[in-house]
């Protein structure tokens, strides 16, 4: 097994990978799974901050993987398990907080002129509007700028989770984030 100085994980993983797609054994999907299975527990610890929870979460992103391995072009396994685990994380922060943790300054390019004292009702009024804008915009565009901006995903990391083109999604981001800019702005009065 392995050799030739080739990195051994990867190799086995394309094998594994292959193979689960052949044949839908989930003992090969466990398999290939259990090589990654420390990394993703960590990856869990990091964003849940909980060992229960990240146990349960390992499990659950095991039974996505069920469903995603197949449906997606996956190149190196251990780089999509990373970014599938992290997102999952993410999804469940973000149910429990609705969406209360996102820093609106980074979300929305625009100043504003907050003085510290109004600061916490501010936030609050501009995570009620945001959530609105959200919710106003056309889905692509909204499931675009949820993936690039709560979830940190590039244009290319988009294009392969949504099935749209690379120009679409940076179309849709761009069209989205006006659309929330000018939404938010009409929220705060703003011109």
């Amino acid at each position: 097994m392995g050799g030739f100085g080739t990195p051994k994980k990867n190799i086995d993983d394309d094998v594994l990978l292959r193979s689960y797609r052949d044949t839908g054994d989930l003992a090969v999907l466990g398999e290939l799974f259990h090589a990654h299975a420390e990394m993703v527990y960590y990856v869990c610890m990091r964003y849940l901050k909980d060992s229960e929870r990240s146990k349960d979460a390992v499990m659950q992103i095991f039974e996505e993987l069920i469903h995603k391995v197949n449906k997606q072009e996956i190149q190196r396994f251990g780089s999509w398990l990373y970014v599938l685990s992290r997102n999952h994380c993410l999804m469940q922060l973000r149910a429990e907080k609705n969406r209360h943790h996102i820093s609106i300054d980074e979300f929305v390019e625009f100043p504003l002129a907050v003085h510290p004292e109004d600061e916490a009702g501010e936030k609050e009024q501009q995570l009620t509007a945001l959530e609105r804008c959200m919710d106003q915009l056309p889905e692509k565009q909204k499931r675009s700028v949820d993936l690039f901006f709560l979830n940190e995903k590039c244009y290319k990391e988009i294009a392969e989770l949504t099935g749209y083109s690379l120009k679409e999604v940076k179309s849709y981001i761009q069209n989205g984030k006006r659309n929330l800019k000018l939404c938010m702005e009409a929220n705060h009065g703003k011109g």
